[in-house]
């Protein structure tokens, strides 16, 4: 079982949690499965992913299968950038649920400060393949955030992909009712965020670091990309203690206390990645791991950097 890291609503959130960002239906109700079964009581999904249908599945079948009850699992969605208007807040929150067949998520985060036009389109493009932005604040958004809370849809909320700038806008906004309580942001060696999390400790909001191994299967990857799981120094500290580059960068987080959800749908994988708790990284590896930061991003979203609050232009 993963250790826990507590939040600024009092709950308790595993600090290592299966992401579903890419997994294909299909295979993705197996794979949460086969989670829950390994130990992982955290799942993070996201509207926009298009499985929360099959992510649902996976939990249900084992809450009705008695290998785990609801309240001892920490389930994380994401309101996707088409819905930040006020009035869509709510109801993409409720298509969520309902295709997860669940009553209320442990975490429901902002997924980009960057608002889309609304529409079917998940990622509206215009001619010249820029995306298109929405007049939408996230501070309204936000409002309607934490009106979730007190409908009791969700039991924290919080952001993803934001920049200190932009918790600070929430933070300080007038008749502030909820302070975020986490923060999802890609983070790995190559992109160690310390700023962002020394930041967001400073205020009471917890990390989650996303893309841990760097995403190779991303849909931006490129051959020539720098490689986190063949890197030789990676590599070297994981033949030192016997395990897997994965689960040495997975360890990387843990010992940082930030939460981490590595992706896969390989169930020797997924049972790898919480094997992460019988052994510990010197603090010499610690540094070392972090003196390989290049400040590189696997997911820098650059069809979006002409958007008004595009987070990416800011150092943290």
């Amino acid at each position: 079982m993963a250790k826990m890291v507590k939040l600024n609503n009092g709950a308790e959130m595993p600090c290592v949690g299966l992401g579903t960002w890419k997994s294909p239906p299909g295979k993705v109700a197996e794979a949460v499965k086969t989670a829950i079964a390994s130990g992982y009581r955290h799942i993070d999904g996201a509207y926009v992913y298009k499985n929360e249908v099959e992510v649902g599945e996976g939990i249900n079948a084992m809450i009705q299968q008695d290998v785990v009850k609801r309240e001892d699992l920490f389930i994380v969605s994401k309101l996707w950038s088409t819905f930040h208007e006020k009035s869509m807040v709510r109801p993409a929150c409720e298509k969520t649920l309902s295709d997860l067949k669940l009553d209320y998520l442990d975490l429901y985060l902002v997924h980009w400060p960057i608002g889309f036009k609304p529409g079917g389109d998940v990622l509206p493009l215009d001619s010249q393949g820029l995306a298109i932005g929405s007049d939408t604040n996230f501070l309204d958004t936000w409002e309607a955030m934490e009106e979730l809370m007190d409908a009791g849809l969700v039991k924290a909320i919080g952001v993803s992909n934001f920049n200190k700038d932009q918790i600070e806008a929430i933070l300080n906004k007038p008749g502030l009712k909820y302070r975020p309580a986490n923060n999802q942001v890609e983070c790995h060696p190559f992109l160690n965020q310390d700023k962002l999390i020394d930041y967001c400790r400073s205020q009471g909001i917890e990390v989650t670091a996303y893309s841990p191994f760097a995403s190779p299967d991303s849909p931006w990857a490129k051959p020539e990309d720098p490689s986190l799981l063949n890197d030789l120094t990676i590599k070297a500290i994981a033949e030192k203690y016997k395990k897997t580059p994965a689960q040495v960068l997975i360890r990387f987080h843990v010992q940082r206390n930030v939460i981490v959800i590595p992706k896969s749908v390989t169930p020797e994988r997924i049972r790898q990645n919480i094997q992460v708790f019988d052994f510990e990284l010197t603090e010499d590896d610690i540094q070392i791991l972090l003196a390989l930061d290049m400040k590189w991003r696997t997911c820098p979203l650059l069809m979006c950097q002409h958007l008004k609050d595009y987070p990416f232009h800011a150092e943290f």
